[in-house]
Formats: structure tokens, C-alpha cells, sequence
């Protein structure tokens, strides 16, 4: 029996408009409450204004973690240009006719992460410590937090046949252990990146600006963007020309997670999507009949 195109696709946008319904009919909110920053989690506090662009970190993040140099046109220098399958932890620099200032950037280590959320089998994990790890026996390759990832932080090593998700664990499995924070703390030589508690990062960022206000934009990213982050930021200039994303209050997480649990409780999707589908096939039948 021959389905009509137009009385198909009628069918699907009412079936679609049952499906987008569904959350309303279970009256399930749109968006749990975006997980909450706690006592025990730990972070760093970049500030820009201390940064010289030595990339002192770059270097020591590749030796804890045993990444492959990037070599630049010369093919002498390792001169990586972003974050890649051979690079988690970058210093970029914006730069205009007023002056230029640095950035770090790593996984943000975010407190309700897209990534942990989007994973299907639970290879990312929010530890205990606040620190977001990958295991790569339960990976599947997915690469759901890449698309997930707000700021675009995981790569993925394409051109490995057994190809890992690469991106910063804080060095929760190399240096954290053995000298107390990561690498790239440790190596930086004017304390602009700095290791610690998330609270006291926080307290301390809001001293320096209310210390300094001529020198600091008013405002600590990360304490509040995409729910907060673990990596939080103090700047001299506006974080947007830093090429971090404007984001809301909440988690991306807690949005996506309540509209698939609403849709998929008492398996209301389903059974609208298979009574959609069964419309039209009853529809186009009789139509069939009375032609």
C-alpha cells in the first residue's frame, strides 16, 4: 500500500508535537537543578595579568603526561597552535592595538559536566576531588563529549587505530600524586596559574580584584558559567576576546538530562511516537479505501 507524501509528513508533525508535549504531560521541569560546587574540589586559578607567555606549562604538561611534540614550519620547534590529540594544555594570546594579554586553556573541569552527562557508557567521571577523568577500557569511541563539551575542549586521535580521548585530568594519575599538584602549576615561574581548593580560589580572586579594580575586569569566569567550573579565570581584558564562551548560570547538563528523563518516563516517547505512527497508517488506509 502506497503511503501519500503529504499525509506522511502530517502524521509526523503531529506525532513530533505528541513527543515535544511529553515533558508537560508528565509534568517534569524542563531543567533539574544544576549540580552544586563542593568543599573538596579542586582547581586552578589562571590569571592573565601575571602570565608571560613563556609556556613553561606547556612544556611540562606534555613531559608529566608523555604527549608527542607538534613541530611548527621549521620542523625544529614544538609550536603547537591549539588544543589537539597531542596537546591538552595551550597558552594562546589575544592581541589588538590597545595591547595583547594571554590565555590558558585546558579541560575546565566543569561541576556538572556535558561530557560525564552525554557519555552513554561512563568512560568520564566526575571524581570525588571535582577532577574530570577519562578510562579508556570503558571508552567506546563515541566522542558524544566532544560534541557535548561547551568549550570544545576533548580531541579525539583519529589518526590512531586504537584512538584515545585526549584532554587535562589535572594530573590526577602523574604528578598530583607524587608532588601535590599538576605539572603545569608547578612549572609556572610567576604563579599566574595556581593550584588549589575551589572555594579558596575563588576567595582569593575576588581579594585580587577588589584589591586591584583598575587592573581587573569585575568578574571571576567560571565561578558561575555553565554552572561553574573547576578552572576559574581572572583577566585584563574582556573574557569573550579570550575566546571563552558566553554562557548561562546553568549547566548544559541539567537542561538535556531533564528533557530525555521526561520524555522517556513511563516510556511516554515511545508510546506517542508508536500511536503517531499508527495514526497515519489507520489515515492513509481509509483514504486508500474511500479513492
Amino acid at each position: 500500500m502506497e503511503i501519500k507524501r503529504r499525509n506522511f509528513l502530517k502524521g509526523l508533525a503531529g506525532a513530533g508535537a505528541g513527543v515535544a508535549a511529553a515533558p508537560l504531560i508528565s509534568g517534569t521541569a524542563l531543567a533539574r537543578e544544576s549540580k552544586k560546587l563542593q568543599e573538596d574540589h579542586v582547581g586552578m586559578l589562571y590569571d592573565n595579568t601575571r602570565c608571560v607567555g613563556c609556556k613553561s606549562c606547556e612544556v611540562a604538561c606534555k613531559r608529566a603526561n608523555n604527549l608527542p611534540v607538534e613541530l611548527d614550519a621549521s620542523g625544529i620547534y614544538d609550536a603547537p597552535r591549539d588544543l589537539s590529540e597531542k596537546t591538552m594544555n595551550i597558552i594562546k594570546m589575544y592581541k589588538d592595538e590597545e595591547g595583547q594579554a594571554y590565555v590558558k586553556r585546558q579541560c575546565m573541569h566543569c561541576v556538572d559536566p556535558s561530557c560525564v552527562s552525554g557519555c552513554p557508557v561512563s568512560a568520564l567521571n566526575k571524581e570525588p576531588n571535582g577532577i574530570v577523568t577519562w578510562d579508556p577500557d570503558a571508552c567506546c569511541g563515541c566522542r558524544y563529549c566532544q560534541m557535548n563539551c561547551p568549550f570544545n575542549i576533548p580531541k579525539f586521535q583519529y589518526n590512531d587505530f586504537y584512538g584515545r580521548i585526549v584532554k587535562c585530568e589535572m594530573c590526577i594519575n602523574t604528578n598530583l600524586p607524587k608532588q601535590g599538584q599538576p605539572a603545569c602549576t608547578e612549572a609556572c615561574p610567576n604563579d599566574a596559574v595556581i593550584f588549589g581548593k575551589v572555594t579558596s580560589l575563588l576567595d582569593e580572586a575576588k581579594r585580587r580584584i577588589k584589591q586591584s579594580p583598575h587592573i581587573y575586569v569585575n568578574q571571576v569566569y567560571g565561578e558561575k558559567e555553565g554552572g561553574g567550573t573547576s578552572v576559574i579565570y581572572l583577566s585584563k581584558v574582556p573574557f569573550e576576546k579570550l575566546g571563552l564562551p558566553n554562557l548561562p548560570d546553568h549547566s548544559q547538563a541539567s537542561v538535556s538530562e531533564s528533557i530525555q528523563h521526561s520524555l522517556y518516563q513511563g516510556l511516554i516517547a515511545p508510546i506517542v511516537i508508536y500511536a503517531g505512527l499508527a495514526a497515519i497508517a489507520f489515515k492513509n488506509r481509509s483514504g486508500d479505501k474511500e479513492e
